[in-house]
């Protein structure tokens, strides 16, 4: 890739019109998007937000598939029978074409209520609007669909795919491996995640993990028997009160435990107890000492009190790359020559582009909206960015797809 260029070219700056043409229109349609609930596990709100998002795409010349999700572990925090909900599919969108292969991947659901007071956006002042999913990812994908419709417009052809999955906020274990699979077929990732602080992108990220605890004990009446009992809580509080010593952040090493459940009533000494807790990890050597650490705690199944531990490190560490740097440093000199600096960042935080990254694809993430205060009742976007990251979008995919196609990290 050549150095990058940080003034528009003509067709840059009719991207960029195009795109402030589009300023009023992008806000009404993030309001329209933001009005749909896709959180916890709503399918009726996902499969309109869905719809919605193809119906565009197709509008383009694409055409859709649905892909069913796999099936969680059943040992995940809210996989027990009774509390586990629908697999939702996820989607890819595809346009035939030369030239190196965009992956866009995006993700329909939120973390809100589905039936709570936080339904829409609203304009708070300031440049500013709350709603439900309007950073993270509403306003985010909308960017991504903006900027192709104006690639378009403008008749620059782009050869892309576009991933919409539906389970990002609760881990992507149903669309992990579909991810992994669209990964190892194209050339670029871009996901739409909203920026970091101060419109950050991060170029780093760590991996993060899952563990489960489970304790047995054996059950006694606590009046009559209570020396014949052997409580599975304080067995799990013992294994508890060590979990803590796993942690060491600076060598990139974080655990915490919750949500912690044990005990049927306080007159019976409990048999089970269980504790789910997540990790992250900046590189594999430390994900492998967590993995040892947990595993330590564990008993042979026939001890009483016996421990039992589950472990996955289901999304993995995504360091900075040559290919990754390389088009971080294009994607800031096209927001330099839009008036705006781009930082770089790294985060502990992990997302869909962990998984493109584990398969070699250079991946960009934070491409979305800047904004803030995600997973909170106050989240909210910075609307002019809605225009700004549209521009940025489109400039950077043709820049990109000009250049050919990087090479890959593996």
């Amino acid at each position: 890739m050549t150095a990058p260029r940080e003034r528009l070219d003509e067709v840059e700056e009719r991207l960029l019109a195009a795109a402030r043409v589009r300023s009023s229109r992008l806000r009404e349609d993030l309001a329209a998007w933001v009005a749909i609930p896709t959180g916890r596990g709503h399918l009726e709100g996902i499969e309109r937000q869905r719809e919605a998002i193809v119906d565009r795409l197709a509008a383009l010349g694409a055409t859709a598939r649905r892909i069913a999700g796999d099936p969680r572990p059943p040992w995940l925090h809210g996989s027990e029978a009774g509390t586990s909900r629908a697999i939702p599919d996820a989607s890819v969108i595809t346009t035939p074409g030369a030239g190196p292969a965009f992956l866009l991947v995006g993700h329909l659901d939120t973390v809100h209520d589905p039936h709570g007071a936080f339904q829409r956006l609203e304009e708070v002042g300031g440049g500013r609007a709350v709603g439900p999913g309007a950073a993270d990812m509403k306003g985010g994908i909308l960017v991504a669909v903006a900027a192709l419709e104006i690639l378009q417009e403008l008749g620059h052809a782009v050869r892309w795919t576009f991933l919409l999955n539906a389970d990002e906020e609760t881990g992507s274990f149903h669309s992990a491996r579909l991810l992994d699979a669209e990964a190892r077929r194209h050339d670029v990732g871009l996901v739409f995640e909203p920026a970091l602080p101060g419109g950050a992108l991060a170029i780093a990220r760590m991996g993060a993990g899952q563990f489960r605890l489970d304790a047995r004990g054996r059950a006694a009446h606590v009046g009559r028997d209570f020396t014949e009992g052997v409580s599975a809580v304080t067995a799990l509080a013992r294994c508890l009160v060590k979990v803590p010593e796993f942690s060491d952040p600076s060598a990139g090493r974080l655990v915490n435990v919750g949500p912690i459940s044990g005990g049927a009533a306080t007159n019976i000494v409990p048999d089970h107890a269980v504790a789910w807790g997540n990790v992250r990890f900046a590189d594999p050597a430390a994900a492998a000492r967590l993995g040892r650490d947990l595993a330590s705690l564990a008993t042979p199944p026939t001890a009483m009190p016996s421990i039992a531990v589950e472990f996955l490190a289901n999304r993995p560490a995504k360091p900075t790359t040559p290919a990754v740097e390389a088009i971080a440093n294009e994607a800031a000199a096209v927001s330099r020559a839009l008036g705006r600096d781009l930082p770089f960042a790294t985060t502990g935080g992990v997302c869909d582009g962990n998984i493109l990254h584990q398969a070699g694809l250079p991946t960009l993430d934070n491409l979305g909206v800047r904004g803030g205060n995600l997973h909170r009742l106050d989240e909210f976007v910075e609307l002019d960015s809605l225009v700004e990251r549209t521009a940025l979008v489109a400039i950077l995919i043709r820049r990109l797809s000009l250049a050919g196609a990087p090479r890959r990290d593996r």
